[in-house]
This record gives C-alpha cells, sequence and structure tokens, in this order.
C-alpha cells in the first residue's frame, strides 16, 4: 500500500509538470505502453485509492470529519457530536443524530460529491488499464473498486446517477433504480472478483485483495433484501466461505499490561491493521496520507493533552444507551472512557466524563457531558489535526457474523452458534446458552463493530434505524435513505428525490 500511494503522489506530480511547451522532446513513451507496465497500472490504481483515505471537507470513507463516515455513524445510536453550551461544534452532527437532515445538509453533500469523484476517478482508471490491455488482474482491481463505491452510493441515496463513461456530463447522466444498480455491482464483482491477487498484507495491504472483493460481495447480498426486496441469504453465506478460504482468524483477545486498553484486541485499531483478522484497511500516517481523528476529535482537549500529549477536540461522544448494553466484564467496553475510574490511562489532572447527556441542540451539552471513544488509541505520528491509526473497513469478525446471522435467517442457528461464541469468547464473554437469535446477532455486531461505520446499515436491516433511542425520537420510513442533494438536483434537472423529501 505504501508502494502504492507513493504511486499516486507520483501521478499528481506528472500531471502538474506538463507546463512548459517550448520544450524540446527528444522521445515519447505511449500511454498505453506505460499503463500496460506493472508501474503504470499502478499509477492508475492509485489514483483511485487515494480518495479512500478521510481528508478535510468531507474527504475519503473514514479518518476525518464531515463525510461518509459521519453521515453513517451519527445518523445511529452509536455516536454524536452535541453542541456544547460553551458554543462549541455547529448543528450538523446533532442533526444527523435527532434525523433533522435536509437535502442541503453539507455532510450529505460532501459524501455525494467524494462518492461521485471517486466513480470518476475509477472509471479513469478502468479506461486506460483496458485501453493498454494492462494485466486482468489490475483491471479487475479498478472495476472492483468502482463497484465499492456505487454499493456505497445505493446504500445511502437509493437510485442515483450512473455512468462508467466520464465523457458523459452531469446534466445528462441517467439515474438508474437501487435494483439496477445492485445487479451491475453484482456482475461486475462475480466477473472480476477471482482475478483479484489472493496475497494478504504485504504489497496488499489496504488494497482490494480477492477476500476484499468476497466480503465486498457478501455485503451486497447480505443487504440484497433492503437494496431489491429479495432477500439473498445463501449467496452472502456462499461468499463468506469464499472469504474462509483466506486462511483469516481471529486476532488474539490476550491480556497485554503494555497496551493502554490492555487488551491484544485493540491492536486491531492501531497503527497497523493485524492481518490475521484484517481483510481491508486504509492505511493512513497523518498529514501524508489521511489522518485518523476519531479519539482525538472525541476527548476533551486538556484531557487529551493529559493523556496523549495532544489537545483534543471535546467533540464526539457515545450515548448512554448505546453503552449499558455492554457487559462489564466485555474487554471490548474499554473502548469507553467515563466516570472517575475511568477504563485506560488515568493520568493526573483526568477527566471524569458523566455517562448521562440531556441536550444535544439547544442549549447543548456541558463540556464534560457524554461518554468518550478511545477505541483508536491514538498512534504516532499524532497531532492537533488526528493520528496515525490505520482503519479496518472490514474484519474477519464481521464475515463471520454476517455469516451467522444469514444462517440464522434460513433456520439453522444451531450451526450459527459456534461462530458467534467464538467472537464473545475473545472478548471475555462466556458462550451462548442457547443457539442465537436474530437479536444475539444484532447485538453482537454492536458490540463488535462499533464505530466502524456498519451500525446504520445494520439498523437498517433489522429494522430498528426508525425507531426512537436515546434523545432521538422515532421516525418514518423515508429517512432510511438520505435525500439527494440540492446541488445535485440543480446540476442535473432529470433526477427524482427521494420521497418525503419534497420535490
Amino acid at each position: 500500500m505504501k508502494k502504492i500511494i507513493v504511486l499516486a503522489i507520483f501521478a499528481v506530480l506528472i500531471t502538474q509538470s506538463c507546463t512548459k511547451v517550448d520544450e524540446v522532446v527528444y522521445d515519447k513513451y505511449p500511454a498505453t505502453d506505460f499503463y500496460a507496465s506493472a508501474t503504470g497500472a499502478d499509477v492508475a490504481l492509485a489514483n483511485v485509492y487515494s480518495q479512500i483515505p478521510g481528508n478535510w471537507g468531507g474527504v475519503g470513507y473514514a479518518g476525518a470529519d464531515n463525510g461518509w463516515y459521519d453521515i453513517n455513524s451519527m445518523s445511529t445510536d452509536e455516536q454524536v457530536v452535541p453542541h456544547r453550551t460553551t458554543g462549541d461544534w455547529e448543528l450538523t452532527f446533532a442533526q444527523m443524530y435527532m434525523r433533522e437532515w435536509l437535502p442541503n445538509h453539507s455532510q450529505i453533500n460532501n459524501t455525494w460529491n467524494w462518492l461521485y469523484k471517486s466513480v470518476f476517478s475509477s472509471n479513469l482508471a478502468v479506461d486506460l488499464l483496458v485501453k493498454a490491455n494492462a494485466d486482468p488482474s489490475k483491471i479487475a482491481e479498478a472495476k472492483v473498486m468502482r463497484a465499492f463505491f456505487y454499493y456505497l452510493l445505493i446504500d445511502d441515496f437509493g437510485s442515483v446517477p450512473f455512468y462508467t463513461e466520464n465523457s458523459i456530463t452531469v446534466d445528462k447522466m441517467p439515474q438508474k433504480s437501487r435494483k439496477e444498480i445492485f445487479d451491475f455491482v453484482v456482475n461486475e464483482l462475480k466477473a472480476n472478483v477471482d482475478l483479484l491477487s489472493p496475497v494478504r498484507g504485504g504489497a496488499y495491504y489496504g488494497r482490494f485483495n480477492k477476500w476484499a472483493g468476497y466480503t465486498l460481495l457478501a455485503k451486497l447480498y447480505l443487504n440484497a433484501e433492503v437494496y431489491t426486496g429479495t432477500p439473498m441469504w445463501a449467496e452472502c453465506i456462499a461468499a463468506c466461505n469464499k472469504v474462509a478460504e483466506g486462511g483469516f482468524t481471529l486476532h488474539s483477545g490476550a491480556k497485554d499490561a503494555s497496551n493502554p486498553l490492555g487488551s491484544k484486541y485493540f491492536e486491531l485499531f492501531g497503527d497497523v491493521c493485524p492481518d490475521d483478522e484484517t481483510i481491508l484497511a486504509i492505511y493512513t500516517k497523518v498529514d501524508v496520507v489521511g489522518r485518523n481523528i476519531f479519539t482525538v476529535r472525541s476527548l476533551g482537549g486538556a484531557d487529551g493533552t493529559a493523556l496523549i500529549g495532544i489537545s483534543a477536540w471535546n467533540g464526539t461522544i457515545v450515548p448512554e444507551d448505546y453503552i449499558t448494553k455492554f457487559s462489564d466484564n466485555d474487554i471490548r467496553k474499554h473502548q469507553f472512557r467515563y466516570g472517575a475510574n475511568p477504563f485506560g490511562p488515568k493520568p493526573a489532572g483526568f477527566f471524569n466524563y458523566s455517562l448521562t447527556v440531556t441536550n444535544l441542540e439547544n442549549p447543548g451539552a456541558a463540556p464534560n457531558d457524554g461518554a468518550r471513544s478511545q477505541k483508536f488509541w491514538p498512534a504516532l505520528p499524532a497531532n492537533g489535526g488526528g493520528a496515525s491509526n490505520d482503519f479496518p473497513i472490514y474484519r474477519y469478525a464481521d464475515v463471520m457474523l454476517m455469516k451467522a446471522e444469514c444462517l440464522v435467517r434460513t433456520g439453522d442457528a444451531a450451526s450459527a452458534k459456534t461462530l458467534v461464541d467464538a467472537i464473545r469468547q475473545r472478548a471475555g464473554l462466556p458462550v451462548l446458552a442457547n443457539s442465537p437469535t436474530l437479536t444475539d446477532i444484532y447485538n453482537e455486531r454492536g458490540f463488535e463493530l462499533s464505530w466502524e461505520g456498519h451500525r446504520r446499515q445494520d439498523m437498517i436491516r433489522f429494522g430498528t434505524f426508525t425507531q426512537a433511542h436515546g434523545l432521538a425520537p422515532a421516525v418514518d420510513d423515508h429517512f432510511k435513505l438520505f435525500p439527494i442533494p440540492t446541488n445535485a438536483l440543480n446540476a442535473n434537472t432529470n433526477l427524482v428525490q427521494n420521497p418525503g423529501y419534497g420535490n
């Protein structure tokens, strides 16, 4: 992954340097020859991968703020940035949690723009590599990444503009149904996943290999009933079984006195995501490749200085009703920081965060209201702009729980028990007394995958997304989709807005 990031920088420098027109050209290197080479193919792919790390302005999948991660996490029960009684923090985050978003919401607009920029980059890579007759595995990688971005688009917005050729103008892009794009994505994955490299880690750390491709396919099948009305549980199980052929295992949950949170489990969210369990990660080095703000954004300012030597942002909190579902014996509960005797380090002057929050918007929460997250304990280098923790997009624990869910839904809960029990035991919990129910699966996904970007999708699939929770009221079903942004509607008057959001 480091190599492909360096190539992305190289590609940018090439485009920036080709401005002097009076130079004598002694030789030419045809584009098709360049992109047919291993280096050239990686340059084309690097331009797409560079869209994934989080950065300012709502760019990226995860790691920064005001983009995809925030709208898919703060619209759920697992986190929110409240407005503070001190006047800190804009209302956009609390509006997501309270289900008050509108088509002009800045974070929704940022997400739309990022995803379509990423589709454009993917289309360009596919075009360059196909014309160059590049290595089929590299063409497949570009197509799988494009499928990934369209999957995120239909998950958030439903029926959206669809194009695979960059020659089309924005105002002419046709809006395709959610099912049509679902079918396209599934077919692209089925045609290309087996062409991807089976290599785990190394040069393929942070890249779509065969196992990441099958995990993406499993995600499509897992949510097929939401997207198309037709469940595809058996297909999801088959895709999960393909991932299992990659030899993944659960990372250790053993005690570790050298870890700030006391367990090797939290290595999964540190500087480098362990490849025994991690299937696809975002490589991060703050101020160079993306950033990871999540713990820095959560801790209070002077508390951050005491704990990690960085003045933190006093932002994101974890709602009380989410935390109280965790067993006290669950090592995963150590990710939350609150009370007079919190989990993690206790240097002189550490803050005592209250667990209860009574207001998010007007007048807002007091400065120390709300439990904080320390799941991504900041990895060096780190500064006021974030830390260098890599971010797990897909982990094998998620795949195990996907398969378990589908087994329960197809009447084979007994086979699901081993999968769920393994994850519980890693967390220090006893095995289930009986075969798991769907409620057990739902709860376990919340315990295992908190703050990893999966919660909104899970809540929609399990039918809890529109229900009241914490301070958020119950809402109707139109909130299961975000609105198409106003700017997009203005740019393409042929688009039809999602129901419930006006014209």
